[in-house]
């Protein structure tokens, strides 16, 4: 387990007391007015210079004064609509808003790092750009980040993402696709209702529906090839209000993670094809509201190495980890920019998106450190030519 020196003891409790107040005090996606008035006069705190750009919440950092490389850190500040119940002394007290995914413990990561690369400011060969991210959770908040020019300038991204199935002293990342690509989609059967005595006076959406489900969930195993990874779960149904009436229409929902854009792309274009083809085949209107969400992290291989490699610099074990199914909106940066995402264990024993999911506090003050430690050795790299 690592251990904090004394000089730095002061520093990494008050990134445990921010923490969880800002766990304690938690928003919504597009809502962390609170939250980034808190980061904010952190930032003003410590003289740390924050871009004028116009966003409504979040903010960006920026250390350094000398020309040269721009290194960026990414962090995300919103929460999740999910009741708490993980028992901490730090609780949420806005009733059903939790942090349950970590950003909390990411952000008091980067804020921490702001501080320690600001007392260094002076031999810094470049600058590092530190981004507080709003509404990760919706998918929308790297687009409209990058539409401010935030990343304008800059060589390379890291940003880090809280591992509950690592433990703490643990950190993994790879090359290529590490998180999944997501889409949502919405389906609504148009039948026609009747009474339940009369079926054959109607078109039952419900029947239509369940030749639906049992469509799509062969869609990945005869079209995606078998050494690819995809799935299509169908999270909710909706039909009918009472037991003796056919309805006259079905409402189902749920998501597509896929790795790999051609799969997605084949994904969607034969899930189209099945609903039109039992549409037809039960004279129903079957229309589909497809929601494309984040592609996937796709890691830049000497990035990866790189992370891993400062990992194991500053004391954590590094390894190389399975691609998770999860979805990160940090893939659009990566459209950009080369970059390396990278899961820090955090203890579990809750997945993320828990009601009982926790951080363990030890994992945070190192979290810190590596974020300054990618930064200052990226720079150093990149000054001299050498990355």
């Amino acid at each position: 387990m690592f251990t904090i020196p004394a000089p730095f003891q002061p520093l990494a409790a008050f990134l445990q007391d921010f923490r969880h107040e800002m766990h304690r005090f938690p928003e919504l996606s597009n809502q962390e007015f609170a939250t980034t008035a808190r980061i904010r006069a952190v930032l003003e705190q410590h003289q740390i210079r924050i871009l004028d750009l116009p966003l409504a919440t979040g903010l960006v950092a920026e250390i350094g004064e000398q020309a040269g490389p721009l290194v960026v850190l990414r962090s995300d500040i919103d929460a999740l609509p999910i009741e708490e119940k993980s028992g901490v002394d730090y609780t949420s007290e806005h009733a059903g808003v939790m942090h349950a995914c970590g950003h909390d413990f990411h952000t008091s990561a980067a804020l921490g790092a702001a501080i320690m690369l600001k007392q260094q400011e002076a031999t810094l060969p470049g600058r590092v750009r530190i981004l507080f991210q709003a509404a990760e959770e919706t998918g929308h908040g790297a687009p409209a980040l990058l539409a401010t020019g935030a990343l304008d300038g800059a060589t390379v991204i890291f940003g880090i993402h809280n591992d509950p199935g690592l433990p703490v002293g643990v950190l993994g990342s790879k090359a290529g696709a590490l998180t999944a690509g997501v889409d949502r989609f919405t389906i609504t059967i148009s039948g026609t209702g009747s009474h339940a005595a009369r079926p054959h006076e109607g078109n039952d959406p419900i029947v239509i529906a369940g030749q639906v489900i049992a469509a799509l969930q062969t869609l990945i195993a005869r079209n995606v090839p078998s050494n690819q990874n995809a799935v299509v779960s169908i999270t909710q149904i909706h039909s009918g209000s009472t037991w003796n009436v056919i309805p006259d229409s079905a409402w189902l929902g749920g998501t597509v993670r896929s790795f790999d854009q051609q799969t997605r792309e084949l994904i969607e274009r034969r899930f189209r094809q099945v609903l039109q083809g039992i549409g037809a085949a039960f004279t129903s209107d079957i229309s589909l509201d497809w929601q494309p969400g984040p592609p996937s992290v796709v890691n830049d291989a000497a990035w990866v190495d790189f992370a891993l490699e400062q990992g194991a610099a500053v004391g954590f074990e590094a390894r190389r980890v399975e691609a998770s199914p999860i979805g990160e909106d940090f893939a659009f940066y990566q459209q950009q920019l080369p970059g390396a995402f990278i899961m820090v264990g955090s203890g579990g024993p809750f997945a993320l998106h828990h009601p009982q999911f926790r951080v363990d506090d030890r994992a945070l003050f190192p979290t810190a450190r590596y974020f300054v430690q990618l930064a200052t050795e990226a720079l150093s790299r990149l000054s001299k030519g050498d990355a």
